[in-house]
């Protein structure tokens, strides 16, 4: 589990350490009652869910005075965000400043600015991928992978699935290596595209693409487009391809492989491994693992764990990511099959 750990100050006295965004939301909803934590994790995206609940699954101690400080941060920001519904920017600084220190004001006003600015090229929201894909095939690769960054995932994986083979890895590779881009250069793109389709201008400095985006895309493509791509980047540059890899399928995503399936992994894992690796699973997928087992090998496992005691967040992980190699492995074997990844279509029934 993990601690949220406090600093020391010169004279002694606790210092609360900075938290995370995801620790933020975390402490916040367990603050809550749980019928309203439950009501707002419903809003949440699927993703932004299960990162969370990871998050409060490995917290262990937090003190009042970061409860506190997460508690108040998010009621200055909730009264930030209606003040400039009310009357924009100006208004909300006027109002705020009234009740927080001017520092304090800017501060929490200079985030509510951020989450309200419009994503870039969010007027491609609306066109359908295909002819998204007609529309932007010809650009520059640098041009695609900048594009495709900033597009829903889902949408952004079926136009890179419909690019020809050469261009597909020539934009993965770029996406992959794609950090901080300059406003301006979004901005300059932005207006080309327009001139030939239509929308709204956003100028938002932020990071997009990275391996994590590729892995997304290739997540939600189809088998066949996805094994293309990896062979031919594989020959380009294989340290890319094994972290692009890891981060395709994570272990969560055990939920995704049927009964058998997890009966096959089952067999090449170590129970101190398994123990040690469900320490921070979903109920969802200690129930599935335990479902095939045998009643004694799962009261083992769970009495393993009971007794286990206080473990390190890297062991978890080590032991988490070692059943992911075994699933993927037997994956890419055709041993087992992965819902939603494309092995349904390849079984004769």
């Amino acid at each position: 589990m993990v601690t949220v750990q406090d600093k020391t100050r010169n004279d002694g006295t606790p210092e609360a350490a900075p938290l995370g965004g995801v620790t933020k939301a975390a402490i916040l909803l367990l603050a809550l009652d749980g019928d309203t934590a439950a009501s707002v994790l419903r809003k949440l995206d699927q993703d932004i869910i299960e990162e969370i609940t990871r998050e409060i699954a490995a917290l262990d101690r937090v003190s009042n005075e970061q409860r506190g400080a997460v508690i108040e941060e998010f009621y200055s920001l909730a009264l930030a965000s209606q003040y400039m519904k009310q009357g924009g920017i100006a208004y909300a600084r006027a109002l705020l400043e009234k009740v927080l220190p001017p520092a304090q004001a800017m501060r929490i006003l200079r985030v509510v600015e951020t989450q309200v600015h419009k994503q870039p090229f969010s007027f491609l929201a609306k066109t359908d991928a295909e002819n998204l894909t007609t529309f932007i095939q010809d650009e520059h690769p640098q041009t695609i992978a900048l594009i495709l960054s900033h597009l829903a995932t889902a949408k952004a994986s079926e136009i890179l699935a419909s690019l020809p083979a050469a261009k597909q890895v020539e934009v993965v590779t770029r996406i992959a290596n794609m950090d901080n881009t300059n406003p301006e250069v979004i901005k300059e793109v932005e207006e080309g595209l327009e001139l030939r389709l239509s929308g709204l201008v956003s100028q938002t400095y932020q990071k997009v693409g990275g391996v994590e985006a590729v892995a997304e895309m290739l997540n939600l493509a189809d088998r066949s487009t996805e094994k293309t791509i990896m062979e031919a980047l594989e020959a380009q540059d294989p340290d890319l391809v094994e972290e692009i890899r890891r981060l395709m399928f994570i272990f969560e995503d055990i939920m995704l492989v049927n009964d058998k399936g997890i009966q096959m992994v089952l067999k090449e894992i170590e129970n101190d491994d398994l123990a040690l690796a469900l320490k921070t699973a979903s109920p969802e997928l200690q129930e599935k693992i335990f479902r095939n087992m045998s009643e004694r090998a799962s009261q083992l496992i769970k009495e393993d764990m009971e007794y286990m005691g206080p473990v390190r967040v890297s062991d978890v992980e080590a032991a988490q990511q070692k059943i992911v190699d075994v699933v993927r492995r037997l994956e890419d074997a055709g041993e087992i099959i992965i819902s939603g990844r494309g092995g349904e279509k390849e079984m004769i029934v």
